[in-house]
């Protein structure tokens, strides 16, 4: 049993360093640690999470309007783990818009008509509950979930601008770490709905795969994989309220590709599709586009991405960015096919493995062609974030 153990600790350690390669300012600040650590086993901790942001979109597209997120997340928890393979964290979770003292309820990201109406005053406030088993490489999390940068989902299919502004991912989510697979599959439940409300029920079920090939205990020398990655978003059930006339919706975006990596560099090329299985909420039924990418690690504080999207006809996504879909979110309107060419320079700093800043500047360079006539644009955004996670043992039941 102990040699099993050691072998997927290591395995696990692994795959850490393949990843860390291509981590940027994002990943830094919001990728967070699943694996439970042995060393807090019956010690109760308070966890002080707190995120101050700017970030600042200076958009001029038929694609999306310009706009600025300041302010600020956090998340205050009591963390403990009563037995090794267990870890409990009880706290909240809030978020202010600075100027802002009236939130909806519900995800801000995607706000439409499925969302519920109250408000809340002051802050966006929700409960943090956090219940995880881990069984060997496998970790099963209930309640608020590693979400978000945590999935590490490719550049089409999530805009890491999202870590400041949706709700905290909630449900179910499976783990699994094993020296030739990595898997993240979750459920996100985004609206609950009792009977009456006229709101929709609504929940994203995503999963990622990462099928590694040769020897990845070797230090040095190339490390290639197969990524594979599915979401789907459903909204609509049962109890919806029928005067609504919303019916059932389900959008879907997968893709496939192939990955290397190197010490401080890694490369990918996906094929994307999208798939309306029902409802009407994009313009069209289905589409496919190709992602071509590459990011370099410099100095240990700086990194650059670079790479290209393609849609010839017609591609939308859930959760990515509107310069990599042909369908505007101004006016829901269908683009004939869209070409990005994008690079991302961002800089981080850790102190103490606790607090990090960081800051980043995205330019997008895209052409497409808007019922208007055909449109090139040079679109860009920036922002300087600041992540403080101290924790503070409050007791101790260790074994001395």
């Amino acid at each position: 049993m102990v040699g099993k153990k050691t072998l997927l600790t290591t395995a696990a350690l692994l795959l850490g360093q393949i990843s860390a390669a291509a981590q940027n300012a994002w990943d830094r600040l919001f990728i967070d640690e699943h694996r439970i650590d042995t060393a807090d086993t019956r010690v109760l901790k308070v966890r002080v999470d707190v995120t101050g942001f700017f970030h600042d979109n200076e958009y001029s597209s038929k694609m999306t309007d310009g706009y600025t997120l300041p302010g600020a997340l956090l998340s205050p928890r009591l963390t403990y783990n009563p037995i090794d393979e267990i870890h409990i964290e009880l706290g909240v979770h809030a978020l202010c818009f600075n100027g802002a003292n009236k939130y909806p309820n519900y995800a801000y990201h995607d706000i439409g008509m499925w969302k519920g109406d109250q408000y809340q005053s002051g802050f966006h406030l929700l409960p943090w509950i956090r219940l995880q088993a881990q069984l060997k490489g496998v970790n099963i999390i209930l309640g608020d979930l590693y979400g978000g940068q945590n999935h590490r989902l490719i550049e089409p299919m999530w805009n890491s601008e999202t870590n400041l502004s949706q709700d905290p991912e909630m449900g179910v989510q499976v783990k699994w770490d094993s020296r030739h697979i990595q898997m993240d599959t979750w459920l996100n439940w985004q609206s609950y709905i009792f009977k009456l409300e006229r709101h929709q029920e609504a929940f994203t079920v995503g999963s990622v795969w990462r099928v590694l090939f040769g020897d990845n205990s070797k230090q040095k020398g190339l490390k290639w994989s197969l990524p594979v990655q599915l979401l789907i978003q459903h909204r609509g059930g049962e109890q919806d309220d029928k005067s609504l006339n919303l019916g059932v919706q389900t959008l879907c975006n997968a893709s496939v590709g192939a990955a290397v990596r190197g010490s401080i560099w890694g490369a990918e090329l996906n094929v994307l599709g999208s798939y309306q299985q029902a409802g009407h909420l994009w313009p069209f039924q289905s589409g496919m586009a190709l992602h071509a990418g590459g990011d370099v690690r410099l100095w240990d504080q700086m990194a650059v991405k670079a790479g290209y999207f393609g849609a010839p006809k017609q591609f939308a996504n859930l959760y990515g960015s509107p310069f990599f879909s042909t369908v505007s979110l101004q006016d829901n309107t269908a683009m004939d096919g869209m070409h990005t060419v994008y690079a991302k320079v961002s800089w981080d700093n850790t102190w103490a493995k606790a607090y990090t800043l960081g800051a980043t500047l995205d330019l997008y360079q895209s052409w497409y062609k808007h019922p208007e006539g055909s449109r090139s644009e040079l679109n860009f955004d920036f922002g300087i974030y600041l992540r403080v996670c101290p924790e503070f043992v409050i007791k101790s039941w260790k074994k001395k």
